[in-house]
């Protein structure tokens, strides 16, 4: 049993990224991770795009999991380490470009939470494909951002909103996959890998 002071802890560091630059992932995004997490009974979970490792040690102390986290800014990923040591979480945290970190990964992952740079999701979408078992389920945040993908963005955003439309189709459009989108935080694909 978890010592409740502990989630404490975790709401207070979550509260205090909500106001930095960078949040934490919205609670509803997190409240969905956790109601996925436990649907596909989650012992392995991959987290591409730590921050501060705050969702990880959430998915670590609600459902016991392992974690492996990548997260590619070096004074975030200080950060995240900091956080999962006082957490004494099962997070196993890779600080480097996830491009290039994915492809030596060969475990089969039971959830992927994909929160890393929007422009890469293309990228990295085979790679999560792969690692993702059958059955299992891949939450990408943030694909509606500011409503960008929908409307019309700024100039120098429309190429950032491109990229997240495409990402939006290849999900959409791959039969291996069933995929919903839910309007929580700046948009959440749910996308559930067939047997």
């Amino acid at each position: 049993m978890i010592p409740e002071d502990r989630f404490s802890r975790l709401a207070a560091l979550r509260a205090a990224a909500k106001q930095g630059r960078d949040p934490t992932a919205a609670d509803e995004t997190l409240a969905l991770l956790l109601e996925e997490a436990n649907r596909v009974s989650a012992h392995k979970i991959l987290e591409i795009g730590a921050g501060e490792g705050l969702t990880s040690i959430a998915l670590f102390l609600y459902l016991g999991a392992e974690i492996t986290a990548i997260e590619c800014d070096p004074v975030r990923a200080e950060t995240a380490r900091r956080n999962i040591a006082e957490f004494d979480a099962r997070v196993r945290l890779h600080e480097g470009d996830a491009a290039e970190i994915l492809p030596l990964l060969d475990a089969k992952f039971d959830l992927i939470f994909l929160d890393g740079p929007k422009v890469q999701y293309k990228r990295y979408f085979p790679d999560c494909k792969r690692l993702l078992r059958g059955g299992g389920t891949l939450v990408s945040d943030d694909v509606l951002l500011f409503g960008w993908v929908r409307g019309e963005p700024p100039k120098k955003r429309r190429m950032l909103a491109q990229h997240l439309r495409e990402y939006l189709g290849i999900l959409q459009n791959d039969p291996d996959f069933d995929t919903v989108l839910y309007e929580y935080g700046e948009g959440v694909a749910v996308s559930r890998k067939k047997r």
